[in-house]
């Protein structure tokens, strides 16, 4: 039986290259010269911890991490900004969150609304994703694009598509 999987999953090779473009656009723009700002990335917990000179910069890096991280193919409500805190030597810090994995209200969001389209299709949830089984190709590609249009707090893709 056709069956597909929606999830919120996040390439971090990917997030990885957006991070080492915002640290060389950072070491390369006018205003942050001289300013100390560090930016890095744990990849376990799914962090990134900025240190930079004041707000004005602070606000510059989010702008830059949402650029060149869509150019990187990652959707920017992955990110979560923490609220920036005073440092020992007067610069403030913050945290981005990569918010991963669909959770429960999300999936059940989405097993709600393919139930409400009334098409021929199985939806369940396996912990943090959503697998969608039918016995016609055609009526999964209607359920991909009923959720493409739908407003979902989390970017969703489509995987392990099997026929």
């Amino acid at each position: 039986m056709p069956s597909f999987d929606i999830v919120n999953e996040i390439d971090m090779q990917e997030l990885d290259n957006a991070v080492n473009l915002v640290k060389r656009e950072v070491d390369s723009r006018f205003d942050f010269k001289g300013t100390d700002t560090e930016i890095d990335l744990n990849k376990k917990d799914k962090v990134i911890k900025v240190t930079t000179g004041d707000d004005m910069k602070g606000q510059a890096i989010r702008e830059m991490m949402i650029k060149h991280g869509s150019k990187r193919g990652i959707d920017a409500r992955v990110f979560s900004f923490g609220e920036p805190e005073n440092t020992s030597k007067g610069h403030r810090k913050f945290e981005i969150k990569i918010e991963e994995g669909l959770g429960k209200d999300n999936a059940k969001k989405i097993v709600k609304l393919i139930k409400d389209a009334k098409l021929k299709v199985n939806a369940s949830i396996m912990d943090e994703r959503v697998r969608v089984e039918g016995k016609k190709i055609d009526d999964l590609q209607t359920v991909i694009q009923l959720m493409k249009t739908s407003e979902m707090d989390v970017p969703l893709q489509f995987v392990n598509m099997k026929s």
